[in-house]
């Protein structure tokens, strides 16, 4: 971090433009707030650029919309916890009771905990599941199953990390009703 740092400093003040490319989502999960907060301490101009995220691009790959109505109104994008702590109130298990959509981030390499917790929090086994490796890259890979069976696809498919875990009714391509905004009444 700080050999990153002092990069930015060094060459903004050499009158360089600086681009600072990030992979993942910055927004996300990422390191994006100490970045700024360094260049906001050494008062360094910036702009965010964002791009498409892993998480709406996963969405089109799955051709699936993670609001429908009847279904779940809400998505949660969590991830389990790893060497970044997790609040207890923000645990898989605590938010699996909502039974909304989820969207976990950094949850393949623990797929096997992480679908254990999402079913003591509630979920039945048969909830649909997606895992999106590498969303909209030319080695994309789509692994569909439910609960039950999504670890034991995950491995054959060789999926380790780089992935989006999907789990929610949403992924039911027939389980919706119409929405009320295009309704003629």
């Amino acid at each position: 971090r700080e050999e990153v740092f002092e990069t930015f400093e060094k060459s903004v003040r050499q009158g360089k433009l600086v681009a600072r490319v990030q992979d993942g989502d910055p927004s996300f999960f990422g390191t994006l707030q100490e970045q700024l907060a360094f260049l906001e301490k050494k008062k360094i101009p910036y702009t965010i650029i964002p791009g498409v995220s892993c998480l709406q691009g996963s969405a089109a790959s799955l051709k699936r919309e993670l609001t429908l109505p009847s279904v779940s109104q809400t998505v949660i994008i969590t991830r389990p916890e790893g060497r970044t702590p997790v609040p207890a109130s923000e645990s898989i298990r605590e938010l699996a009771q909502h039974q909304a959509t989820m969207v976990i981030f950094l949850g393949t390499p623990q797929i096997a905990a992480v679908v254990a917790e999402l079913q003591k929090g509630g979920y039945p086994k048969d909830t649909p599941t997606a895992v999106v490796y590498k969303a909209t890259w030319p080695e994309q890979k789509i692994v569909q199953g439910t609960l039950s069976n999504i670890v034991e696809k995950v491995k054959a498919a060789g999926i380790m990390k780089t992935a989006l875990i999907f789990v929610g009714k949403v992924l039911n391509p027939e389980a919706f009703d119409f929405s009320k905004l295009y309704d003629p009444s």
